[in-house]
């Protein structure tokens, strides 16, 4: 009996993934430690528990103090931290898992109280007017500091040394969280990004900051051990707004990195309706893959029969889902045996502790 096509298994670059299910990354703020670091009986158990993923990929994971945006979630740039992960990649990796650290920076997507009343930093200072939440609940976004090249200098240094990090910790590979609005995302849209220097203005100096911090991560790990993440039609959500150069930007993004051999390129259909904005591309994954020529990631909204879809139609080659993760430890056997999906439950996303997060059932495990 053939095999239904998010079962078979795949070569990510030289890591065999025994299906082509990802589990997608996730903020789940269990992070309640000092230390912001992630422990072996909370993220430990969680990713072990869905270890039959194809591939895990963990949530964003700040790469500064600088970089923090949001309660409760674990960086990787101090000692503690690393030491942290490590347990977490030990616990996977003994029940033959596969797991990728995301790598954050939130940029204007912050608010001061994460930055001792200083501003979060930006492509330029433009509010998105969007909301951060903070230890304090939910709070309006602010004006921006605009980066300076030093702090872009320094910002590139910090991805360099979080995938130094992740690579001690013992993940599988890194992930770049270019995505959703966040720093990548606001140098690379016109509508974030007013620059006049090097990193603002043209498409390709919009793009620059992700190369360069690509280039200043391959100098320390494998170059095939790093992917990232893309959303090119995201609008009117985390103050991002698209306009006639967002799509071409993008197109110019996906066909450079095909000069890299990265693990893979992990995109986002569009989260909301886009039918009635002129400048976005309704079928992302349709649009990228004759782009690019490596290994292509989507997600957003799809279920077991879209998943396979996508897949037999040869429109990408891994499939990320997302909330049915949290409910669902034991995704990828429920779909293997035709259990039906357990309910999450969104009050309990983002609480400390291990309710809504450890104690969901693995029904289909045996």
């Amino acid at each position: 009996m053939n095999k239904q096509a998010l079962l078979q298994d795949y070569n990510l670059n030289g890591l065999k993934l025994p299906n082509r299910i990802a589990m997608a990354p996730m903020t789940r703020s269990r992070a309640t430690n000092p230390e912001k670091k992630a422990t072996a009986d909370l993220q430990g158990e969680y990713y072990k528990q869905r270890f039959s993923a194809g591939l895990l990929i963990t949530e964003g994971s700040q790469v500064s103090e600088e970089a923090v945006g949001y309660v409760n979630t674990p960086g990787i740039y101090f000692k503690e931290q690393v030491e942290g992960w490590k347990e977490v990649t030990q616990m996977v990796h003994e029940v033959n898992g596969r797991i990728f650290i995301q790598l954050w920076h939130v940029g204007r997507m912050s608010h001061p109280d994460f930055h001792n009343g200083k501003k979060p930093l930006s492509a330029s200072a433009i509010n998105p007017n969007s909301q951060s939440y903070t230890p304090d609940g939910f709070k309006d976004t602010v004006t921006p500091k605009e980066m300076s090249l030093e702090d872009i200098k320094r910002t590139i240094k910090d991805f360099a040394n979080a995938g130094k990090n992740a690579m001690d910790a013992g993940f599988d590979g890194v992930e770049i969280h270019s995505s959703n609005g966040y720093l990548f995302h606001q140098f690379f849209n016109a509508t974030s990004n007013t620059r006049e220097d090097e990193y603002g203005g043209s498409i390709e100096k919009r793009a620059k900051f992700l190369f360069d911090v690509i280039d200043a991560m391959k100098e320390v790990m494998p170059e095939q051990k790093i992917g990232l993440r893309l959303n090119p039609s995201l609008h009117g959500i985390f103050g991002m707004e698209m306009d006639e150069e967002t799509i071409p930007t993008f197109d110019y993004i996906v066909s450079k990195l095909n000069n890299y051999d990265l693990a893979y390129l992990h995109l986002s259909e569009p989260f909301n309706d886009v039918s009635e904005v002129p400048y976005a591309v309704e079928e992302i994954a349709k649009h990228y893959r004759p782009l690019y020529k490596g290994t292509l990631m989507i997600n957003a909204g799809f279920d077991q029969e879209k998943g396979n879809k996508v897949i037999e139609d040869g429109d990408a080659d891994l499939v990320a889902f997302g909330k049915p993760y949290i409910s669902n430890p034991d995704l990828v056997e429920r779909f293997e045996k035709g259990v039906e999906l357990s309910k999450w439950d969104e009050d309990t996303f983002y609480v400390p502790g291990k309710e809504g997060y450890l104690d969901y059932e693995t029904k289909a495990r045996t």
